[in-house]
């Protein structure tokens, strides 16, 4: 399984992507919030039955070491923070590698919050001249724009030099 991205979940935890987005936010915090297994089994327990005896005895409402839920947290408090995000993918993958039923989960939230992942955006303008109005960014919908029509340029002036043949 493929780290998840930081730029995923920093936007995520901002609360990006709308109602989307916050609904992708809760179901990770669900699933990391969910006991932690190590190979299938109940982390504490001992007998994987998952009936919650014997689990974290002396240690209740605290998250299981390597749960990813302090990193959670910690990025949902701070979601401009970058190292928190990166903390965050890190944990996730740490659990995952650990755990199958929480890598098999993870892999399907990740799969459903496909559409709402960031991407690289690269935007440039050179050259010409420009007398509309000009975007930069990415996923850009339902926009319209009623400008004038470009100057005229007369030949004789404004024209830029010509290379000698």
């Amino acid at each position: 399984m493929e780290p998840i991205s930081v730029a995923l979940l920093a936007a995520l935890a901002a609360g990006a992507g709308g109602e989307a987005g916050r609904e992708a936010w809760a179901t990770l915090s669900e699933l990391v919030r969910r006991p932690f297994r190590r190979d299938g089994r109940n982390d504490g327990s001992g007998d994987g039955s998952g009936d919650g005896e014997g689990e974290g005895e002396g240690n209740a409402g605290a998250p299981a070491a390597g749960s990813a839920e302090p990193e959670l947290v910690r990025l949902a408090a701070d979601p401009d923070d970058a190292a928190l995000a990166r903390a965050l993918s890190t944990a996730l993958a740490v659990r995952a590698a650990g755990d199958a039923d929480f890598r098999a989960g993870l892999a399907r939230w990740h799969e459903l919050a496909g559409p709402l992942r960031t991407g690289d955006v690269h935007n440039e303008i050179s050259g010409g001249t420009f007398t509309g109005p000009v975007l930069q960014g990415r996923d850009f919908s339902g926009l319209s724009f009623t400008i004038p029509a470009p100057p005229s340029v007369d030949p004789g002036r404004n024209t830029p030099p010509t290379a000698p043949d």
